[in-house]
Formats: C-alpha cells, structure tokens, sequence
C-alpha cells in the first residue's frame, strides 16, 4: 500500500532543510504521496494558532509526519508580534512541537547520537600513551515527550484556591510574603501508567536495535516522588525484556561520564528535560546538531524530525546554507518506522560516504560560523549538500546492479 506522509516544514530553515529531506526519500526509491500542513510561527501570525486543528486530523488520518522546525518566543513577544486584529483576545503563543507530541499521543522521543568518521566536531581524547584517539559514539536518547517537566502545567501568577492548596506543604513557607502575581509555578506531572509505556516503548526500540543496556537517568534525591515513579515502572518494565542490562545512574553523574567517555553510553531513557540537555551534549561530541535526528513515538502516529530549531538568523540568507543532514536523516529514521530498513541503511551510509571524503561540506562540518559570505569559503549550500547525498545513493545502486 502507498504511504501518505504528512509533511510540515513549518518556518525558520525548516523550509530549507525539508526539501532536501524529500529529494533523498525520493532518491532512495520511497514510494510514497506527500501532503503539506502549516505549522508554525506564520500560523500563529495569521490565525493566533501555531498548530492548526487540520493538520492535526492530516497526522491522525496518515499516522506519518515529517517535520522542518517551528520559531517560538516567549508569551509577551508572541502576543506583540499578532496583528491588531488578533490582540486582546486573550490567545497565547504555545510550542507546536509540544503541542504535536501532547495532542498526538507521542509519548516517546528517540534521538540517536551517532559520529561519523570525518567530522572535524567529533569527541577526540589522549591516550595514556600521549596520543589521539577518537571513539566511535552510538548512544540513544529515549525522553518522555508528554509527562514531567514538558506536560504544560504552569502557572504565572498562581490563582489564589491553588496558592492555599500549595501552602500545605512546608517548603511553601519560603515563599509566603511572595505577592501571587509575583510567583511562577510549573509542575513535573507524571503517571506510574505513562512512564511504564514510555519505559515498554524504549527497552523494545534497544532490543529490535540490538542495543544490550539501558541507563535510567533522572535526579533522585531532589525530585524523589516523580524521578521515584519513573524509576520504579522503568524497572519493572526491565524484567519483561531479561536480555538487557538495566542500570540507574544520577543525572549529573551521567553527564560527566559523557563529557569524558561518550562511547561508553548505549541507551538512556529519562524525563524530558534532562535528556534535551543531555541529547544536545552528544550531538555536539558526535559531529554538531546538524546531524541530529528525532524519532518521536505513539501508540497510533509518529512524526519525525531534526532537533536544530528553526534559527531564523540563518533562514534570510539566499542561497541557503545550512546543513541538511539532521532533517535527512530524520527521514531515515522514518524509512526505518515503516520497515523499510534496507532504505534507511542506505541514506545513513550515503551521508556518512559524503562526510567521509570530505569534498562538499557545510560550513558547520567545515568548522566555519555561518554567514552571508560563508559560500565564498568553498562551503557547500544546503542544497548542494543534498545533491552529494543524492549522488552518493546513485553511486551506491549502480555498485548493487553490476
């Protein structure tokens, strides 16, 4: 059956890097129909929604998503920045990533940190000898997309019944000459339910990935009730899957392993704030945040995308020049989603082909800052890099016919 995958390149260089996404998808041989969907920061401006309720029945109706990036800013700027027409009506700017993954049900984000041989941005370390090495890292980040710190509950200013409620507990007492409007609250909300899917979710992806350990990572001690619950579904979850280790490791002790031996974490599964910090820092010792992809999952769709945001400063510059590989790859993991393994195989060996010999390069694996004049650098464009990828798959199904 022909696949529909819904695709949403949002704003920001989530227009530049979603095409070169599709040109590979197409390249490879995914025989597939591709419907486009607003998201973003020109729907908020044009309706005071960022995530229209039509795109959310495209992604139920087809259960596959391909995502560019999405701007945001915070409430004031964003009401600020509505036309008049729509000020005053008490709408409120909301992340649409978040948005997509708490309306869709994807419960789990799973972000891959892979180096490839050949980027200058790699994690390299001294030998006890006085040399150089530079180890390979394939680590996973699995987060919890739709509970904890990311489920939306907040407060600026706390209504007055929910103040009282709070200051039955003893610690409120540091903050009861605090005026209400002059309070913030945001809530870490989780479910023992929810995180034993989240936990089933991750140890099965290790498992069909051949991954033989999974690192619980949470901060017990400071936030003992919900890193408690997360940890004890996590850890019953583990016996349903006996061929793999389970360990337990502090948050801040996993992050000095990773800063001094990256190649020593396989799978993490963690709240959603510590593995957004936690997935950038191996992004950045595993080439740079242009190679990193996420696979976010549910029950019923799954959408995908790069993890770079929409970096409007890079967007207004003509040609574009920013690195696709991050969105790419999403594709792949998307390839992989449907079972076309074989595929996914064959794009993530192209870009690592391409990045190997080292002729086209974007001015992030050249180790340049980006730039209107960056080009005159010997720097690829974005879509000249996409067009490398594209030979290089080229190359690889004329090697396959003889």
């Amino acid at each position: 059956m022909r696949r529909v995958v819904v695709t949403l390149p949002g704003d920001g260089i989530g227009r530049q890097v979603l095409p070169e996404a599709l040109r590979v998808l197409r390249a490879v041989g995914f025989q597939a129909d591709y419907v486009e969907a607003p998201i973003g920061w020109d729907c908020w401006l044009q309706t005071g929604n960022p995530l229209p309720k039509a795109t959310l029945e495209l992604l139920r109706e087809h259960r596959l998503g391909l995502f560019g990036a999405a701007s945001s800013a915070p409430a004031a700027e964003a009401e600020a920045a509505l036309p008049s027409r729509l000020q005053g009506q008490g709408l409120r700017y909301s992340s649409p990533v978040l948005g997509l993954r708490r309306q869709l049900g994807l419960e789990l984000a799973v972000r891959p940190c892979r180096s490839l041989p050949g980027l200058l941005g790699n994690f390299v370390r001294r030998t006890a000898q006085g040399g150089i090495e530079e180890p390979h890292i394939d680590a996973v980040v699995c987060l919890q997309n739709t509970e904890g710190h990311y489920a939306g509950v907040e407060w600026r200013g706390i209504p007055a019944g929910l103040r009282s409620a709070l200051e039955a507990h003893e610690h409120m007492q540091a903050f009861a000459s605090s005026p209400a409007d002059e309070l913030a609250l945001s809530c870490r909300v989780q479910s023992l339910t929810g995180c034993r899917r989240a936990a089933r979710r991750c140890f099965a992806w290790a498992t069909a990935h051949g991954y033989q350990r999974v690192t619980i990572c949470d901060k017990w001690g400071v936030m003992d009730a919900c890193a408690g619950l997360l940890l004890q579904a996590a850890e019953e979850v583990a016996r349903e899957f006996p061929n793999l280790q389970c360990e337990r490791v502090l948050a801040d002790a996993l992050l000095l392993r990773v800063s001094r031996r990256p190649d020593a974490v396989s799978v993490v599964l963690c709240p959603a704030l510590i593995g957004d910090l936690l997935s950038d820092l191996l992004a950045g010792l595993s080439g740079g945040i242009g190679f990193a992809a996420c696979a976010n999952l549910g029950p019923e769709c799954a959408v995908f995308e790069p993890v770079h945001g929409s970096a409007p400063h890079y967007a207004r510059l003509a040609p574009a020049i920013v690195n696709p590989c991050a969105a790419i790859l999403a594709g792949a993991l998307l390839l992989e989603h449907v079972g076309e393994t074989t595929r996914a195989r064959r794009v993530r060996e192209a870009v690592a082909r391409v990045v190997r010999a080292g002729h086209v390069r974007s001015f992030d694996m050249a180790g340049l800052p980006g730039g209107a004049d960056v080009l005159g650098f010997g720097v690829a464009s974005t879509s000249q890099v996409g067009d490398a990828i594209i030979a290089a798959l080229q190359e690889d199904g004329r090697r396959c016919l003889v």
